[in-house]
């Protein structure tokens, strides 16, 4: 099926049926977004931005996330 065929399926759809694709939809790229950032850790790619982190901590060069 092609972007284009899903699109046009998605547009038909009912409304109740658009509510059921939108949950699945948004749960669907939430894992997805999970497995990228868990890959990601595996092969090591966060790490630099990880080491930069920890330097930035140990040096003070930080702010408190929230007031």
């Amino acid at each position: 099926m092609s972007v284009d065929e899903l699109k046009a399926a998605v547009a038909q759809l009912p409304a109740e049926e658009l509510d059921r694709f939108s949950q699945w939809f948004e749960e669907f790229l939430a894992d997805e977004w999970d497995r990228r950032i868990e890959a990601d850790i595996r092969a090591g790619r966060l790490d630099a931005a990880g080491r930069r982190a920890d330097e930035d901590f140990e040096a003070g060069r930080g702010s408190p996330l929230s007031p």
